[in-house]
């Protein structure tokens, strides 16, 4: 195996061109050769025509690349770098599916050749690489691991809709096989990465820090989730004691609310999958997972209970929700735990309405079965849940808030837009907020 400053010859190869894969694919065409993959033809005919609908890359940029996009699989045989950046979702029971890397890693083997490097980037248990992917590689490529082909590891850190953390300025984790691919997919790092690497020394440490990074702010969140729920009770607002406790220099500024999407609300299962395979019970973990796959239901209860205090019969009542996506700011509806919220809700027969400016009209329905309306036909409402907070519904005025409810109505505040005190003399509006 050559050491990287030899290696001129890189034909990278990334498998999976969503959040995570495309920008990975973008900067690395910009230093070598790269085919970027994927099976949704769909997806590479946008990305061909410059068109990245999760919002990650610029038009320009798709069509000033190098990048070849393609979904046939034939096209990855002249690589000998394959970065592998499926998700790694769970199922309905929460335990890990593996198929989607399972595919990845057998359409990889088939194309493998003597000397190749397999990098994986899926957020997956310590282990896995090496557990269930290797064998995989092995037996479609009749080569052997660590003799003929190589793996690392260098867990992806991209946060949608952030344009402050990106790929190149967020430090990144890289691992190997042995010494030496460790060096080596370091050094591939460095290549694009404008701050700093940091190499772990084996490929189930690094898989391990990935995944408590997500843990830790999965457990955090559900701290905050059970103390806004006893504060609640105890009329008491959530924000203000957060802010007060935040001016400790050692506090953790942590926010209550939804914990949805593709990495805080799924990767917590894969570790606890692995745990109870070797036969430990994480209960804090599990706890942290329950309270916080609760909260949907928790804010569909406390709007039910706001619309009665103030004199709103649930019943045929007219309900907006502004925001379906699983974070502000971003089209990506996977796992988005707004729909918690609306299950709950019809419960009691509200005239439910969704709006989302955001989120794609047809995936939304291909996905959940709801119809988007656009926000200028949002009217003559009994309350609004503004269960998002997207920059467009930031620039609203309170009188233009007051103006969406036919008479008084409420507002439920999930993410805590508005300060608590913001509202307090509107007569036509009553103001709640997680």
């Amino acid at each position: 195996m050559k050491n990287f400053k030899e290696y001129s010859n890189i034909n990278l190869a990334i498998i999976g061109l969503g959040y995570v894969g495309l920008p990975l694919a973008i900067e690395f065409s910009k230093k070598f050769q790269t085919i970027g993959f994927d099976i949704n033809d769909k997806r590479i005919d946008e990305l061909n025509k410059g068109f990245d609908r999760t919002l990650e890359v610029t038009k320009s940029n798709l069509t000033n690349s190098s990048i070849n996009f393609s979904s046939n699989k034939d096209d990855l045989n002249n690589s000998n770098v394959y970065i592998v950046t499926v998700p790694t979702p769970v199922d309905k029971f929460n335990n890990p599916d593996m198929l989607p890397l399972a595919k990845a890693s057998e359409m990889v083997g088939k194309a493998l050749s003597k000397n190749d490097i397999i990098i994986f980037e899926s957020t997956v248990y310590p282990g896995a690489t090496e557990e269930f992917c290797v064998p995989i590689l092995e037996k479609n490529s009749n080569l052997k691991y660590n003799i003929d082909f190589y793996c690392g590891y260098s867990p992806e850190r991209i946060n949608p809709g952030d344009n402050n953390h990106t790929l190149t300025n967020i430090i990144k984790i890289t691992s190997g096989s042995n010494a030496e691919i460790a060096n080596f997919v370091d050094e591939l790092y460095k290549s694009i990465i404008t701050v700093e690497t940091h190499k772990a020394s084996s490929i189930r440490v690094a898989e391990a820090a990935k995944i408590i990074e997500n843990i830790q702010r999965d457990v955090n969140i559900a701290l905050v989730n059970e103390l806004s729920m006893i504060f609640d009770k105890l009329n008491l607002d959530t924000g203000e004691i957060l802010n007060a406790a935040g001016t400790k220099w050692n506090f953790l500024k942590f926010s209550p609310g939804l914990v949805g999407g593709h990495c805080i609300g799924v990767d917590p299962y894969y570790l606890t999958h692995k745990a109870k395979e070797i036969g430990y019970n994480p209960e804090m973990i599990l706890a942290g997972r329950r309270i916080n796959d609760g909260m949907g239901e928790y804010i569909a209860n406390s709007t039910i209970n706001e619309m009665v205090k103030h004199g709103i019969n649930p019943i045929n009542s007219k309900v907006a929700v502004f925001g379906l996506t699983f974070k502000e700011n971003c089209p990506d509806l996977r796992n988005t735990k707004v729909t918690s919220i609306i299950d709950h809700l019809k419960k009691y027969k509200c005239d439910i309405v969704i709006t989302d400016e955001f989120a794609d009209k047809k995936e939304a329905k291909e996905e959940y079965g709801i119809d988007l309306l656009d926000l200028q036909k949002i009217k003559n409402l009994d309350v609004i849940i503004l269960s998002v907070a997207h920059e467009n519904y930031l620039n609203i005025k309170k009188s233009d808030w007051e103006n969406f409810f036919k008479g008084k109505g409420v507002l439920i505040d999930v993410k805590s837009i508005f300060e608590k005190d913001f509202f307090v003399n509107s007569k036509m509006l009553k103001h709640w907020r997680l």
